[in-house]
């Protein structure tokens, strides 16, 4: 008999274990009938049960068995199916409205350790110098070797304005870094606005949290005011997702209603469908229509959209869907390419799991699964190159899924413009600062913008090519 699984989220984030996570949820059935247990698998585990029972060096908890046999499950599936104890339920929870205390960081597991996909800006970890691909080795006192991911992310949440000292193994670097940072409430602004130089409004979206469209159509309409908007760029750099409707509402803001926005494909019917630029898919029912407010406008101006390595999931659903209606430019490098979707399945006990069940596809039908977005314009973060370091990507996590329509193609045809560095890696280079004066690849959207050339990445020299021809004498 088919079960009603209740409360189940749909999760566009990118790895955020639970500092950032956000979720949707909505009632879904379980179409496919029960599967018949296998049994010698379950003789094998009842096997290995008892014998940690009866002869590990100390008592060990039935509960602590059957919890780590359970998180061992879905982390063996990929990096973004996990167990969600009650205490990091909650948090999921909590998350959907932007704000928590922890140091602003999200982080996923690789090679079992916690590595960081990215700080959060103006938060503990920013401003300390935790930096993206900086893997924790240490939190406290305490060795994250083999720390599970939920475990670490409790360590490093706790009250305001109580310390805690990470180390930071970083690429690049012959010691350990230690970083001693004090714990805030993070309340994150997920859009940021201002108005630059001949009409151009800039808009950063640092998130996508509950409230994100609905505050970025407030600040579109006031742009717009007086016919006074020439041109805009949205910056989705180091947006490392959030929540599905949210990616639509925004993407809805710059679409003619109706037009898809994103599709899903899984094993479920449900997991089998279209989102549109559509009050039903970014409202869900609640709430005024805060695009259909918005000037004709903001629908035709033109429009630049800034991504890179850290523009994940939900980002890359607003890219693509941008991008495959022409409706703006990308320019930066290629993003992250998280292209699945995560749900929530609530358990007893208040605890749930996050399980991958579907593949997103952007309106042309494209997966973007551990590729990614390539840019129309590939421009770097400085006249230089990035910055140096390695840039973490989906395809860099391990047991990632694979991108079936490019499994053939995909290490000859991605482009590495994003992960090259033409200048010396050994040169320091402070970080950028989006939408600063010093923001280059802003200053390349506002090249594009006023009909000026774009400063492209310059391609790597082809070793073969730079040799010089041998001649016989």
């Amino acid at each position: 008999m088919n079960s009603k699984l209740k409360n189940l989220g749909l999760l566009a984030s990118g790895a955020l274990a639970g500092v950032l996570i956000s979720v949707a949820l909505s009632a879904i059935a379980q179409r496919e009938p029960r599967a018949a247990l296998p049994l010698d698998e379950l003789r094998q585990f009842s096997d290995v049960f008892g014998a940690i029972k009866n002869n590990y060096v100390e008592p060990v908890d039935d509960r602590k068995l059957f919890t780590s046999a359970i998180s061992g499950m879905l982390a063996g599936l990929d990096p973004h199916s996990s167990y969600l104890d009650a205490d990091a339920f909650n948090d999921l929870q909590v998350g959907t409205q932007g704000e928590f205390g922890g140091l602003g960081i999200e982080v996923n597991s690789e090679d079992g350790f916690v590595k960081v996909v990215s700080p959060i800006e103006d938060t503990p970890a920013a401003r300390a110098g935790i930096k993206s691909g900086d893997l924790i080795i240490k939190i406290d006192q305490e060795s994250t070797k083999g720390m599970s991911l939920g475990d670490a992310v409790k360590r490093m949440r706790g009250k305001p304005k109580t310390q805690i000292t990470l180390t930071v193994a970083r690429k690049g670097e012959t010691k350990p870094l230690v970083f001693v940072i004090v714990r805030e409430i993070i309340r994150v602004q997920s859009v940021k606005s201002k108005m630059l130089d001949g009409g151009i409004g800039y808009l950063r979206v640092t998130q996508f949290q509950e409230r994100t469209a609905e505050n970025l159509s407030k600040s579109l309409a006031t742009m717009a005011q007086g016919g006074k908007l020439k041109g805009l760029v949205l910056d989705l750099r180091n947006d490392p997702g959030g929540l599905l409707h949210s990616a639509i509402g925004v993407s809805a803001a710059f679409l003619r209603s109706g037009q898809v926005v994103v599709s899903t494909k899984g094993r479920t019917e449900d997991a089998q469908r279209e989102y549109l630029a559509s009050p039903e898919d970014y409202l869900r029912g609640a709430g005024e229509d805060f695009v259909h407010k918005l000037p004709a406008s903001v629908r035709s101006v033109p429009m630049v959209v800034l991504v890179n390595a850290g523009s994940a999931s939900a980002s890359e659903i607003v890219a693509g869907a941008l991008q495959d209606h022409k409706r703006a430019v990308l320019l930066g490098t290629q993003t992250f390419g998280k292209g699945s979707v995560q749900s929530i399945l609530p358990l007893a006990k208040n605890t749930a799991i996050k399980l991958t069940t579907a593949r997103y596809y952007t309106p042309s039908g494209r997966s973007i699964q551990a590729t990614g977005i390539v840019p129309d314009f590939v421009v770097e973060e400085s006249a230089n190159g990035d910055s140096p370091g390695f840039r973490l990507r989906e395809a860099d996590l391990g047991h990632h899924l694979a991108n079936e329509q490019e499994k053939a193609a995909a290490e000859s045809a991605a482009p590495k413009a994003a992960e090259q560095s033409h200048g010396d890696a050994k040169a320091p280079r402070k970080p950028v600062v989006f939408g600063s004066d010093d923001d280059y690849q802003l200053a390349q959207a506002l090249n594009y913008l006023k009909g000026k050339p774009v400063a492209v990445a310059r391609p790597e020299p082809d070793p073969a090519a730079a040799a010089p021809a041998k001649t016989t004498k």
